[in-house]
């Protein structure tokens, strides 16, 4: 199985066009033929523990008028998609505290997956601070779940 790295998001991705000094951004890559919308289908379809820890997170932020819904954008997404094209998907959405996306890119037979945050106060960056195990835990368990897939000949846009 290929190896996740944790690496620095390629300079091309349009995820940088949001980038400001001081905002979090993290980035994780493995080798994988796959789309950035199949590597995205994958990655961010959670699995059973992952999706227990999202509806704890949701009970315990719900009281301080944080975000809660779950968006639906497709097979197995959970939040909206706000760009797209062939070698990038971005996904995430802004709150109160916080906007946050997370981006699936593919560049030179890897896909990258990122993730940006911006926060806005203090409860943003409270916030950052203790989800952050759960972020590392959940992104690299995504991964390595891309890793092991093996696509099928009609879905690996390189075999065709």
């Amino acid at each position: 199985m290929p190896r996740v790295s944790k690496i620095r998001l390629p300079d091309s991705a349009r995820l940088w066009q949001m980038v400001s000094p001081g905002d979090f951004v993290d980035g994780y890559a493995v080798e994988s033929p796959l789309s950035p919308r199949d590597a995205a289908d994958i990655g961010l379809s959670l699995p059973g523990w992952a999706a227990a820890l999202l509806r704890l997170r949701n009970m315990i932020v719900r009281p301080f008028g944080l975000k809660t819904e779950i968006s639906d954008s497709g097979k197995g997404a959970i939040f909206p998609v706000t760009f797209e094209d062939t070698r990038e998907l971005i996904l995430g959405a802004d709150d109160n505290h916080l906007d946050f996306r997370i981006t699936v890119l593919r560049h030179e037979g890897r896909i990258h997956m990122a993730t940006w945050v911006h926060r806005h106060n203090l409860i943003g960056r409270i916030y950052l601070v203790l989800v952050m195990p759960f972020h590392i835990l959940i992104m690299r368990d995504s991964m390595r779940r891309i890793a092991r897939h093996r696509p099928t000949i009609a879905s690996n846009p390189s075999a065709q």
